[in-house]
C-alpha cells in the first residue's frame, strides 16, 4: 500500500479518529489512578494520545471542510499516484503515449477524456518531474488528427502535485465544458511545481537565485516539450496558464514574466508576489531585483503586455483580495484584468472548486479552437519578451528568451 491510497477525505475515516479521540480522552482521568507499574509513562503516554488525536480528528475534519488534501500522498507530495487519478502511464516523457490510443478512442467514444501521467525531462533545466496531461476526447478522432489543440498548464497548489485534480475533479469539469462548448478541444498539462521533497519546499514557481530553475521548467521546458511532443498549437494566443492559491499566483507570475509565450491567466485565490514563510526555502538571498522580477504587480506597472488576466478570491480572503486590488490598481493598458469577488468564501479547495465552471468558460472565451499545422507560425505574435535579471539558477532563462 503506497500512501496515495490513504484517503484523508473519508467521512468515515474522520468518525472513527473522532471516536477514538473521545475514548483516548475519557481514558486519561480513567486510567489516572490504576496504572500500577510505570506510573509517570503510563499517565504520559495517554495524554500523549489524547492529544495526537484530536489534533488528527480536527486537521481531518478542517481538510473534509476545505476539501484541500484527497490522500496522505498529495499531502505529502510523495508524487506516487492513486489508482483512481490516471488512466495510463505513458512513460518518461510520454514515449509510449502511441499506445494509450486505443484507450483514448474508447473514452472519446464516451464523450472522455483521457489523462496519463509521465516525468518529463526539461531541455534546458535537466529537471525531471510529474507531469499529469488530460487529452480531450477530440484528441484520438480521426477528424482532429491533422490539428493542433490549444493548451491550458494547470499549476496544482502547493505542497500538491498532479495527482491534486483529481480532488476537484477537474477531468470530469473539463469533459462537461467542452461537452457544452465553454470550452475548444483543449489539452491540460499539470506539472509538479515543486518536485521532491515537498514539505518545506515551497519554491513559488521561481527560478531561485543559484538554485533550482522552477520557472524555466514551467514556462519553456513543459511548454517546449508539450508542443513537440502532443503536437499543440505554439503560438501564444493558444496557451494559458491557470491555479489555485500558490498555482494561482504561478500563473499570474509566469504569464507577466513571459508574454512571448502566454496570452492569458487564471488565478483563483492567489497573490502578487511570492510568499515568505516556514514553508519556502530562501528564493531571492537578497536579491530585490529578482524579488521585484517575480512581482506580478511590479510587472503590470512597468512591463505591461497584450495578455488577458482573471483574478478571483473569496470575500473572506483578505490578503488575497487586497493583492487583487493593488493588481487591477497597476494594470495598464494593453494588459486586460479582469476580477470578481465571491460572497461569503474562504481559502479552501471548495472555493476554488465552485468556481471551476465559469474560469473554464471564461478562458475557453479566449483559446482558439484546435487548427491546421500549416506555414510557420508567428509564435510571440509579435509581443517581445522584457528583460529578466539574471538568477544564476543552473539552466534558468537568460535575460531575453524567444
Amino acid at each position: 500500500m503506497h500512501l496515495s491510497s490513504i484517503r484523508l477525505d473519508s467521512p468515515v475515516e474522520v468518525i472513527v479518529i473522532a471516536v477514538l479521540a473521545v475514548l483516548a480522552v475519557v481514558a486519561v482521568p480513567w486510567f489516572w489512578d490504576r496504572w500500577r507499574k510505570r506510573k509517570q509513562l503510563g499517565r504520559s503516554a495517554s495524554v500523549l494520545t489524547a492529544v495526537v488525536l484530536i489534533v488528527v480528528s480536527v486537521a481531518l475534519v478542517g481538510n473534509l471542510i476545505g476539501g484541500f488534501f484527497p490522500t496522505l500522498g498529495s499531502l505529502l507530495g510523495t508524487g506516487v499516484y492513486a489508482a483512481d487519478s490516471v488512466d495510463a502511464d505513458a512513460g518518461g516523457n510520454g514515449v509510449d503515449l502511441e499506445r494509450m490510443r486505443d484507450l483514448g478512442v474508447v473514452h472519446a467514444r464516451e464523450g472522455k477524456g483521457t489523462v496519463v501521467h509521465m516525468k518529463v525531462t526539461g531541455r534546458r533545466t535537466g529537471l525531471a518531474r510529474d507531469v499529469d496531461v488530460y487529452l480531450p476526447p477530440q484528441y484520438f478522432q480521426q477528424s482532429f488528427h491533422a490539428l493542433r489543440f490549444p493548451a491550458i498548464e494547470w499549476i496544482p497548489n502547493y505542497p500538491s502535485g498532479p495527482e491534486v485534480a483529481a480532488a476537484y475533479h477537474l477531468p470530469e469539469q473539463l469533459d462537461a465544458a467542452i461537452a457544452k462548448h465553454a470550452l475548444p478541444p483543449t489539452v491540460v498539462v499539470i506539472p509538479d511545481p515543486t518536485g521532491v521533497p515537498k514539505v518545506g519546499h515551497d519554491t513559488e514557481c521561481v527560478d531561485e537565485v543559484g538554485g533550482t530553475p522552477n520557472d524555466t521548467y514551467l514556462s519553456a521546458d513543459v511548454r517546449e516539450w508539450a508542443i513537440q511532443r502532443l503536437n499543440l498549437n505554439p503560438a501564444r494566443g493558444a496557451w494559458a496558464i491557470a491555479g489555485w492559491s500558490s498555482g494561482g499566483y504561478c500563473a499570474l507570475n509566469l504569464v507577466t514574466r513571459h508574454p512571448q509565450w502566454f496570452a492569458t491567466a487564471a488565478s483563483v485565490s492567489g497573490y502578487d508576489r511570492a510568499q515568505v514563510d516556514s514553508e519556502t526555502e530562501d528564493l531571492f538571498h537578497g536579491r530585490q531585483d529578482i524579488d521585484d522580477a517575480n512581482n506580478v504587480r511590479v510587472n503590470l506597472r512597468l512591463h505591461p503586455s497584450p495578455v488577458d488576466l482573471l483574478a478571483i478570491s473569496g470575500d473572506k480572503e483578505n490578503y488575497e483580495s487586497f493583492a487583487i486590488d493593488q493588481m487591477r490598481a497597476a494594470a495598464q493598458s494593453p494588459v486586460r484584468f479582469s476580477s470578481w469577488r465571491i460572497p461569503d468564501a474562504g481559502h479552501n479547495m471548495n472555493t476554488f472548486k465552485s468556481q471551476l465552471p465559469d474560469v473554464l468558460a471564461w478562458l475557453g472565451a479566449r483559446l482558439p479552437g484546435p487548427s491546421m499545422a500549416g506555414r510557420a507560425v508567428d509564435v510571440s505574435g509579435g509581443v517581445r519578451p522584457w528583460p529578466l535579471p539574471k538568477s544564476g539558477a543552473r539552466g534558468g532563462l537568460s535575460a531575453l528568451e524567444e
